[in-house]
């Protein structure tokens, strides 16, 4: 048996578990509703850990770890503020968002519900929305798909182009088979993997340095400022950081995760559970490329793959130091980070065209079941895009995510947050705030002003774009205020 061998038989096993998961889902699949959300059945757990995993991508265990290999700790602000950001999202978003969508319409997408939240009748919301996510989701899905290749290229010794399919495969298969169930099942799985693996590996490399003093002592020889948490970073440098946190509000993969809880009485268990998962894996994450600092500077004859690519520490690490059959259960934690997100990503992009575009415009009167179909034929249409822009090696994922992350964070999270406290908010303060936030992202990317992260100057000009437009304009109608109210009404209950 080679070293490979038991590592090829527990990701077969791992992946054909989710491939079953998926094909009982598909049993459960009754119709388009079931399909997108799952028929809004999400109990608290699944609810908690399905968003935890949904977020933590590949990026989790290969982008997070890379980077805190070549800086030192001063890259740990973004966990920082993806913590801080993720928690405020359940505080003020999750349950507010749980009842509005079903309060207009039983909105099943965020295109659905910016249409009947602000009665648009034009239509320009839903089109406009639409491709946004479809844009950024490109790009997001590309991260999860280059992430997914790194490991079956680095674990299999696959060329790359040939280990883009096979890690996509799974994913693919059984987010086209069984929907969200499916995604909300196998989330639940591998979030329990991926904390596993970020409780053990630490832990076994810091007893493999010979302790935590001794990798102190070794990490601060090697080079001191690798614990300094301001380490060549001014205020701009850490506010970008710390940015990273305003992504949540207006992530439809996160927030698809709330609408399909069975009430929004679920979510204030489920915000402790996936904040306690959270802080675990984050935590996990940075000791991970923190010490592995000190593992490799200790056993340099072993960091030739990390030195060339950061993002491989996790990899490396888990190949060298465990057992066959339990690396082959870590390297699975990535896939199922990787599978995690990706998945519930795909299904977003296709519900986005189904029911934002086909549904909308094409087919008005389509039955539940071509809707089910059209939905897995649009699966495998984002999927085939997200490849193609993945086949270039040269990608890094946490560079694609930043950019995916920042375009929601500043195009969806003003027009989500305000739509959810403020009544006054009108059809044309969306329009603009999704406008300005999605244009002033893209610009600001391709000339990098002050170094800040375009999520901050996009989430900033988005917000004054609502206001702005909304006090400008016409009240809105009675109606939406009426079921703004009632909405808001609905949600304190007890």
């Amino acid at each position: 048996m080679t070293m490979n061998t038991p590592m090829v038989v527990t990701f077969c096993v791992y992946i054909s578990g989710m491939i079953l998961i998926g094909l009982f889902a598909y049993l459960r699949t009754k119709n388009f509703d079931d399909y997108i959300l799952g028929g809004r059945s999400l109990g608290s757990f699944v609810t908690a850990l399905s968003a935890g995993a949904s977020d933590m991508s590949g990026w989790l265990l290969m982008g997070l770890p890379g980077a805190i290999f070549v800086s030192g700790i001063s890259e740990s602000w973004i966990a920082i503020g993806l913590t801080i950001g993720a928690y405020l999202n359940w505080k003020l978003v999750a349950g507010r968002l749980r009842v509005h969508t079903e309060a207009n319409n039983n909105a099943l997408t965020l295109p659905d519900y910016f249409t009947h939240r602000f009665e648009d009748k034009s239509k320009l919301l839903r089109i406009i929305s639409a491709l946004i996510i479809l844009m950024f989701f490109t790009v997001y899905c590309a991260s999860g798909v280059v992430a997914g290749a790194r490991l079956f290229e680095s674990t299999f010794g696959m060329s790359y182009s040939t280990a883009l399919f096979a890690g996509a495969a799974a994913t693919i298969l059984y987010t086209f088979i069984g929907g969200f169930l499916a995604i909300s099942w196998t989330d639940t799985v591998q979030a329990s993997l991926v904390i596993f693996a970020l409780i053990l590996t630490p832990i076994i490399v810091i007893l493999a340095v010979g302790g935590v003093h001794t990798s102190m002592l070794v990490i601060d020889t090697k080079n001191p400022e690798y614990t300094n948490m301001f380490k060549g970073l001014n205020l701009v440098a850490i506010l970008s950081l710390l940015g990273w946190g305003l992504g949540y509000f207006g992530q439809p993969h996160i927030l698809a995760r709330f609408m399909a809880a069975d009430s929004h009485h679920t979510i204030k268990n489920a915000r402790r559970i996936s904040m306690t998962w959270m802080i675990l894996c984050l935590s996990g994450t940075i000791a991970v490329g923190f010490f592995g600092i000190a593992y490799f500077s200790s056993n340099p004859g072993v960091a030739g793959n990390v030195d060339r690519n950061s993002e491989r520490v996790f990899i490396e690490l888990a190949k060298i130091l465990f057992n066959p059959w339990i690396a082959g259960v870590l390297l699975s934690a990535i896939m199922a980070a990787v599978m995690s997100t990706l998945s519930c990503q795909l299904l977003v992009s296709s519900s986005a065209i189904t029911e934002d575009l086909y549904k909308a415009f094409l087919r008005k009167k389509a039955s539940q079941k071509e809707l089910v179909w059209v939905g897995r034929v649009m699966v495998l249409l984002v999927a085939g895009v997200a490849i193609y822009l993945a086949s270039n090696p040269e990608n890094k994922v946490l560079g694609l995510v930043s950019y995916a992350w920042a375009g929601f964070g500043a195009a969806f999270g003003p027009v989500i947050l305000i739509s959810l406290v403020w009544p006054r908010m009108t059809r044309n303060g969306a329009l603009a705030g999704m406008i300005v936030g999605a244009v002033t992202v893209v610009v600001w990317k391709q000339f990098a002003w002050f170094g800040l992260y375009e999520i901050i100057p996009g989430f900033a000009f988005a917000a004054v774009a609502i206001v702005l437009f909304s006090l400008m304009g016409r009240k809105p109608s009675a109606s939406i205020e009426q079921r703004f109210n009632d909405a808001e009404a609905q949600y304190r209950t007890v």
